[in-house]
């Protein structure tokens, strides 16, 4: 089953904080789950500031810079994943190493009907 893991930390503090991630070692856990077959894709988003969120409603399309809402922790990044079960997605989130200075969502994918 896809899982998408979704990496959120306060922007400011990503790089700053004792226990914060090098690139090269998120790299390095990239590679560990890419070596065991799981990994489908992951990134790493630049800032928020960089952001655009589209809204059409009524016909008519509006553009906000920024992200859809103000919150202290933003979307830095992603890990979609292949993974037997819910535990087994949890354990490849827990050693995302963004984790130690934000959080990860961990959700199922769900496969659309056609």
């Amino acid at each position: 089953m896809k899982y998408l893991c979704l990496v959120y930390c306060e922007e400011g503090l990503l790089h700053s904080q004792p226990d914060s991630p090098a690139d090269a070692e998120c790299m390095a856990y990239f590679e560990s789950i890419a070596g065991s077959g799981r990994m489908l894709a992951a990134e790493a988003l630049k800032p928020v500031q960089t952001a655009t969120t589209v809204r059409m409603r009524g016909g008519h399309m509006s553009l906000t810079d920024g992200p859809f809402a103000e919150t202290k922790e933003q979307l830095a990044g992603f890990y979609l994943v292949d993974a037997r079960d819910l535990n087994e997605a949890l354990n490849i989130a827990k050693g995302i190493p963004a984790a130690r200075v934000g959080s990860v969502e961990v959700r199922p994918i769900r496969e659309l009907q056609t």
